[in-house]
């Protein structure tokens, strides 16, 4: 399991996101925090693997309690869950090894891709040893929303990246369907996407055959692109 604490100076919404946690297999809320002394303390009495972290905190700010717990050779990983969007936030968080940046307001979805590419990266480096370029490439590109293709008028570059989220979060190849569902979006659209991503060179699509009725379409992010 992976332990995450979430951290919020809204009571209200630290629930909220810790309800949205607890319904991705795998995680599991340890604790809540509504400020940065409260999450310094939690996080030096037990392990955490992951941070939630809203940035407006009242005693001081999110990336500050990111610095200090560097500086105390803390390593657990980070990441944002904030209203802040302006670029020197986002930049400095990025600057300070926050994994990844969450926009307020979000829904289900949106955190659930980011906690299942988050997963992945740990699968992927929990392998250890020695890492040909391809391997790295997949490693940095886990949590990335880059990647994605030029798109034509009327295609968005955010939904494009949900699709590959979830790809690179997959264990295996999965049905438009299966995409759909762990985007929160709908088959129409997964399917829409996976077609330009395939023409593009990004998404393999095999073919499943059962026993009757026609063979289903399951795709799978190519491990190079």
């Amino acid at each position: 399991m992976i332990d995450v604490l979430v951290v919020d100076d809204d009571v209200r919404v630290a629930e909220i996101n810790a309800a949205y946690v607890a319904k991705v297999a795998g995680f599991r809320v340890v604790g809540r925090a509504h400020s940065a002394a409260d999450a310094l303390a939690q996080l030096q009495a037990a392990h955490v693997d992951l941070v939630l972290l809203d940035h407006y905190l009242p005693d001081r700010n999110g990336l500050a309690l990111v610095q200090e717990l560097r500086a105390l050779g803390l390593q657990t990983d980070v990441i944002m869950v904030t209203a802040a969007r302006d670029i020197e936030t986002v930049q400095a968080a990025m600057r300070q090894g926050a994994l990844q940046y969450l926009v307020k307001p979000f829904n289900f979805a949106g955190l659930r891709t980011k906690l299942e590419a988050y997963a992945a990266l740990r699968r992927t480096l929990d392998g250890g040893g020695e890492a040909e370029q391809a391997e790295v490439d997949r490693i940095f590109g886990a949590l990335s929303v880059a990647g994605s293709p030029d798109l034509p008028k009327g295609h968005s570059p955010t939904t494009a990246a949900m699709v590959r989220q979830v790809l690179l979060a997959a264990g295996g190849p999965l049905s438009a369907q299966e995409i759909a569902e762990r985007a929160g979006m709908s088959r129409q659209t997964a399917q829409r996407y996976l077609k330009l991503l395939e023409r593009s060179g990004r998404v393999r699509l095999s073919l499943k055959y059962g026993e009757t009725g026609r063979p289903e379409h399951r795709y799978a992010w190519t491990a190079s692109r």
